[in-house]
């Protein structure tokens, strides 16, 4: 036997495999990247040595809910992500990407982003290097790319809409013809060829209630408008290949046709289809109650739908400057796009404010009576600190509109706004959270920048879902954080720690472990800013056996991996 069997040892643990079986205390070999010892492992024979006392040691998360496509070329730790024991994260989410693009649509598709998902200009412009045309291009300039975590693709249907249809018919939802169906499918089967794990696609109502997120021009995006048979004629390529994974939102007014086409693609392909998004709200509790019952009677018969839930407790902290989220209302949704000064102009207009009140936005996002003023930025609104819009409105004698946009037009819209997270009680959230076939997080990693830090979920489960308010056990929670999810989209030998698979591990403190305060930071390209929210209690992060994360620092290496095909 050589001096040093093993590149690193993690020593006398808590050990949690990822499948929910007990908790074992034991060591974790590793070498070359992968698992290749556990149980009692001689630490004399490693190179490097994690003491493991006193804490847990688990698979790294995934994280299959992410818009990192564009932030992983600036970002290789892919944050908030990267910082909150991630290892491993799907990109693609929604039908929304950056390929195929040809050169002259761009500035489309860049513009999109800006308010689909709010990804700021500047940062897509100065941090993309755009070396690529097709899918298959893409994912070679993403491996290319140096990464702390590993990527899985989607294949979004979004840009294969626009290159086959045309952006005009695309957004038109004109039904494609037998030959343009044809097309995209090939399209589909190259970029699966090339390395992608299936396909994924958002389809929200072009107006009304559930319009919650348009294009950079208020119009609905391509995906919005696609047809029923257009998702089948993609199913049927995942089909035929017996390989892919189909990340679906489908969301209008007829609740039941929505379940039926759901299940009609599941079982159209054979393949699993995560549905978006599972979300409980405090005034409307029957609707998580009705998707988990049906999600339910989809696994009494074999149908390979499941459910993608939102389990962090995170709310939006917003400035008019971006705020994005009232496209519900087409009123507040003419008001909140343009430029700043564009924005200024109209929400300052009392003209349109009769149209505002009478035209509210929807729960979903941030209904006006959940609003506090988190961040005033002048004198003359400084008395408004920590109050509520309704408490605003009820002190000044103002329609709670007037009142909140007076205080965003008198701050220039950099007024810093706070709602809370629409499921209020928390055991509406302890529903989705235990409901055992739930996969955890739908992060939104890489979008909403300026009012979202969802990216915290894995921590957030541990520290206050198992360890403070026991809904779950530790077990039951690294199988949902990485087991389970690995498992449906396609991701081969991770998720799980055993001998021979990839080292993705996390040591972690269960006490220690936190999240920690709201930041805003100036860290994307172009100067622009976000929020931010790191951890606390992360001793190690490994990916492919390198250490990414030591006592909450990045030790800025870059192992992770393109896993074309789920594999890497």
């Amino acid at each position: 036997m050589s001096s040093a069997d093993y590149d690193l040892v993690i020593k006398d643990g808590l050990v949690f495999d990822g499948t929910g079986a007990p908790r074992v205390r034991g060591d974790v070999g590793i070498s070359g990247g992968m698992v290749t010892a556990m149980g009692r492992v001689d630490a004399g024979r490693a190179k490097q040595v994690i003491d493991a006392t006193g804490r847990h040691v688990a698979p790294g998360f995934v994280d299959l809910h992410t818009h990192y496509d564009a932030q992983v070329f600036w970002d290789p730790y892919c944050t908030l992500s990267g910082w909150h024991g991630i290892t491993s994260v799907a990109i693609g989410n929604c039908g929304f990407g950056f390929a195929p693009v040809q050169p002259e649509a761009r500035e489309d598709a860049m513009r999109s982003m800006t308010r689909v998902e709010a990804i700021p200009y500047d940062s897509m412009r100065l941090g993309m290097p755009w070396d690529w045309v097709t899918f298959p291009e893409y994912l070679d300039s993403l491996d290319r790319t140096p990464k702390a975590l590993n990527i899985l693709p989607y294949v979004p249907v979004g840009p294969m809409l626009v290159e086959v249809l045309g952006l005009e018919d695309a957004k038109a939802g004109r039904m494609p013809t037998d030959g343009e169906h044809q097309r995209l499918a090939a399209m589909l089967h190259q970029s699966m060829d090339a390395g992608g794990c299936g396909w994924s696609a958002q389809r929200l109502p072009p107006t009304g209630p559930a319009a919650v997120q348009r294009d950079w021009d208020g119009t609905p995006m391509p995906t919005d408008m696609m047809n029923d048979e257009t998702c089948l004629v993609f199913a049927r390529v995942l089909a035929e290949r017996n390989q892919g994974v189909q990340q679906l939102t489908l969301t209008t007014d007829d609740v039941r046709h929505d379940m039926a086409h759901l299940e009609e693609v599941a079982s159209t392909s054979g393949r699993p289809l995560l549905h978006n998004v599972v979300q409980a709200f405090e005034s409307r509790p029957h609707v998580h109650r009705r998707a988990i019952e049906w999600l339910e009677r989809c696994r009494e018969r074999g149908i390979p739908v499941y459910g993608q839930g939102v389990t962090t407790d995170a709310g939006f902290t917003f400035t008019f400057e971006d705020w994005n989220l009232y496209d519900d209302s087409e009123a507040w949704m003419e008001a909140t796009t343009g430029s700043v000064e564009e924005r200024l102009h109209k929400l300052a207009d009392p003209g349109r404010r009769q149209a505002l009140k009478d035209n509210p936005p929807s729960i979903a996002t941030a209904p006006l009576d959940t609003v506090t003023v988190l961040s005033p930025r002048t004198a003359a609104t400084e008395a408004y600190r920590e109050m509520s819009v309704r408490q605003v409105a009820d002190s000044t004698g103002k329609h709670p509109v007037d009142a909140m946009l007076d205080i965003a037009v008198a701050d220039d819209l950099k007024t810093a706004f706070f709602t809370a997270p629409p499921q209020g009680d928390s055991d509406l959230l302890r529903e989705v959270v235990q409901y055992p076939h739930m996969l955890f997080g739908v992060s939104d990693g890489g979008a909403h920048t300026k009012f979202l830090t969802a990216g915290r979920y894995p921590t957030e489960t541990l520290a206050e879902q198992v360890r403070d308010n026991q809904w779950i056990s530790y077990e039951e929670a690294h199988r949902r954080l990485s087991g389970l999810p690995a498992q449906l989209a396609g991701f081969q030998d991770r998720g799980l720690l055993r001998v021979g698979g990839p080292a993705d591990v996390v040591v972690y403190d269960p006490e220690g472990l936190a999240v920690g305060p709201n930041e805003v930071v100036e860290d994307l390209p172009g100067g622009e800013w976000r929020r931010i929210q790191k951890a606390r209690g992360y001793h190690a992060v490994i990916v492919n056996g390198r250490q990414t994360i030591a006592d909450d620092q990045q030790t800025e290496v870059h192992p992770g991996k393109l896993l074309r095909h789920g594999r890497g």
